[in-house]
């Protein structure tokens, strides 16, 4: 799932800023809990009585009330010990029948229900050999829920409709579930634990009128005759409950496939000629995944849709993802903003947290991590290192902008609230421990263990400690140091580092000092390459550090033009370090990584009076990186005069032909102050044609 309060402010998480437009998306309030101080929590996993192995639903909508009328018919069978009955999550029903089904025979059972749960007193003892079906016929009213006395929160009703009497003209009527943490009980009867897997069956009667979705594939659709049509989706493959959805109103289906398998958008009408511009690579990042991680995705098929008033920016219900409506993007604005992100995190959940689900609310970093890792994964595929590297630097700079996740474990049993957990720390965090368990047993072995867990614990639910035994399996390896470290642990080090050569001795000393931020005062253990860049080789040199403070020695000939201490970029560390200007000028212009080049032009910033840090910002606007390009346009007003001048035909060429629609916002805002005195006129009507929001915007600006 994703949290926009949370994540996709990609401008925000810069770490320099500019002034650009982006889509404002505002949620309902939530609650933010906290444990008392002392407070002894354990948030373990729940335990398994009673397995259900099949629902099927027939769901009657009822606009006028905004409730559903249900029948449910629930396949199950004991766990493992032996059961005389059956206690189901129903908020607020009125039941009508409990009864045991043994095929068109019905037999009433006794049942108590608080508004909460059905306690089901069941007609023997059944052995966990044994299985029983459970009729109830119920009516469910989610929007009348009372939050603090039914459900938490108003993101916890489950099943919402969207303008049901037709009365805001300026809002389609819809309707969509939203399960995940514990929501669908609002709509159906169930065992809500993520480790309780089925298979489903849900008929929808409704307005023909209206197209539906649910998981699964459509197995056939009804006209009654009487203005209704009745769709029936079959799901044959076991997923979590909090995974069932339905979704429907006025939407258009724009078809695509991977292979034979279907992949579909739904959007309204006014925007469905943009599908296959907004989610097109889907097919793509489907073949993609398939292929890196040995696992063909696993589905019947995989559908989007974009509905109206979504608690938060998307959710990967399995086979159908549902979108807010910030993905009713116009061509200008997917210039801006296209939520690539979005789209490849909910369906890379579709292998990690779909298939392979966390048995606990406590080990939700197993599908948010892995789905936020899925966003990395995509972007190196399609884009290239730089660009996939300027996404994991703002996650690392997302966890570190908020004071409190250092406090909090990645896997925490200690949590106030099931909610607490979607957090920065179990989702961009949790993508950097990964990336940092990638660079610690190399690419072969790290996806060979992605692929044996998902075989292992295909259709399952998975703990922390089944992903370290696969990682161990593997690689041979005691992985139990990395994991206690960064996934059952919190906070990070920070890292001092003074770098200094020995001209007598011809030593390279790397001296490295931890403050930590954690609970314990245990050094971290931290495998850094480092490399030495000097008569124009580079030497690379692995270490670990595994003290509070170490010192590194190397043989060099003669004084490097650089040493470039994690040379790969990928610890999860605030790292303090002094390098001179020269040593920041051949860093950008030798250094291979984004990272690098950040590093280098970050600090040179603070050296505005150098002739050498100005000629370097000027050269960065032609960087291949369009962050990069953006950060040297807004240091344009910080050159001399002169090199003003000497890039003003840059700048203007950057205003109307940029491929990145934010450097061309920055270019134009750049014209109409460091350039007001000069002809720029022909510049701003050609770029008056521009649509995207940003460059919109800033042409405002100059006004």
């Amino acid at each position: 799932m994703i949290l926009l309060f949370k994540r996709y402010s990609p401008l925000i998480l810069l770490v320099f800023s500019f002034s650009c437009s982006t889509q404002k998306v505002t949620l309902d309030p939530i609650t933010i809990n906290a444990n008392a101080l002392g407070a002894n929590i354990y948030r373990g996993s729940y335990p398994r009585t009673v397995d259900i192995l099949h629902t099927k639903l027939d769901l009657r909508l009822n606009w006028d009330s905004s409730a559903i009328q249900g029948k449910a018919l629930i396949d199950a069978k004991p766990y493992f010990y032996a059961v005389n009955q059956l206690v189901l999550d129903a908020k607020g029903f009125k039941i009508n029948a409990v009864e045991l089904a043994r095929g068109y025979d019905r037999q009433p059972l006794k049942y108590s229900y608080d508004g909460k749960k059905i306690q089901i007193a069941l007609d023997k003892s059944y052995t966990r050999d044994q299985k029983f079906s459970i009729s109830i016929d119920y009516f469910a009213e989610p929007a009348k829920l009372k939050v603090g006395e039914d459900i938490a929160s108003p993101g916890d009703r489950g099943f919402y409709f969207i303008n049901p009497d037709g009365k805001d003209k300026e809002k389609p009527q819809q309707f969509w579930t939203q399960g995940e943490t514990e929501s669908n009980s609002t709509w159906f009867p169930t065992v809500e634990d993520p480790q309780e897997k089925m298979t489903q069956e849900i008929s929808i009667t409704l307005p023909k009128k209206f197209t539906t979705l649910s998981n699964g594939y459509l197995d056939f659709s009804s006209d009654n005759g009487d203005g209704t049509r009745t769709d029936s989706w079959r799901q044959d493959q076991p997923h979590s409950v909090y995974l069932a959805m339905v979704a429907g109103g006025d939407f258009v289906i724009v078809k695509d496939k991977w292979e034979d398998k279907e992949v579909n958008y739904y959007m309204e009408p006014a925007y469905a000629k943009n599908a296959k511009l907004i989610f097109g690579k889907t097919p793509e990042m489907i073949d993609f995944f398939s292929t890196k991680l040995g696992v063909e995705y696993p589905w019947e098929k995989y559908s989007q849709i974009v509905v109206r008033d979504f608690h938060g920016g998307a959710m990967e219900n399995t086979t159908a993802t549902t979108f807010f409506e910030g993905m009713n993007l116009t061509e200008g604005e997917y210039q801006d903003e296209n939520y690539e992100d979005i789209i490849s995190h909910e369906l890379f959940h579709h292998w990690f947290g779909d298939l392979v689900t966390a048995e606990s609310w406590a080990n939700l970093p197993l599908n948010e991590a892995f789905a936020t890792y899925g966003e990395y994964l995509w972007n190196e595929f399609k884009y290239g290192r730089d660009h996939a590297d300027y996404h994991l630097n703002n996650d690392l700079r997302t966890y570190l902008s908020n004071g409190k996740s250092s406090e909090k474990d990645v896997i925490r049993f200690d949590y106030a609230h099931r909610d607490d957990m979607f957090d920065d720390v179990s989702y961009q965090k949790g993508g950097r421990i990964l990336h940092m368990l990638r660079k610690t047993v190399g690419d072969e072995a790290f996806f060979k263990a992605l692929n044996l867990y998902l075989k292992k614990h295909a259709y399952k639910s998975a703990e922390i400690h089944d992903l370290r035994l696969t990682f161990e399996e593997v690689t041979g390896l005691d992985l139990n140091w990395f994991f206690n470290q960064w996934f059952l642990s919190s906070g990070h080090p920070i890292l001092d580092i003074d770098t200094r050569y020995e001209a007598a001795s011809k030593t390279v000393e790397v001296n490295i000092k931890q403050q930590l931020v954690k609970t314990q005062n245990a050094a971290y253990r931290l495998p850094i390459a480092i490399d030495i860049y000097s008569n124009g080789t580079r030497q690379r040199k692995e270490v670990t550090l595994a003290k509070a403070e170490e010192t590194f020695s190397f043989q060099v000939d003669t004084e490097p033009e650089l040493v470039n201490v994690d040379a790969e970029k990928y610890l999860l560390a605030e790292k303090r370090e002094r390098k001179s200007v020269a040593q920041y000028v051949f860093q950008y212009e030798n250094a291979p990584l984004f990272m690098d080049r950040l590093e280098a032009l970050q600090g040179l910033q603070k050296s505005v009076s150098d002739k050498s840090a100005r000629e370097t910002f000027i050269r960065a606007l032609k960087d291949k990186s369009w962050s990069l390009r953006l950060m040297a346009v807004k240091f344009v007003p910080q050159l001399l005069p002169d090199e003003q001048n000497q890039v003003f035909e840059q700048i203007a060429s950057m205003a109307t032909a940029d491929p990145r629609s934010y450097v061309r916002a920055a270019a134009i805002s750049a014209l109409g102050t460091t350039y007001k005195n000069r002809s720029i006129d022909p510049i701003i009507t050609k770029a008056l044609s521009d649509t995207a929001p940003s460059v919109m915007k800033a042409l405002e600006g100059l006004r």
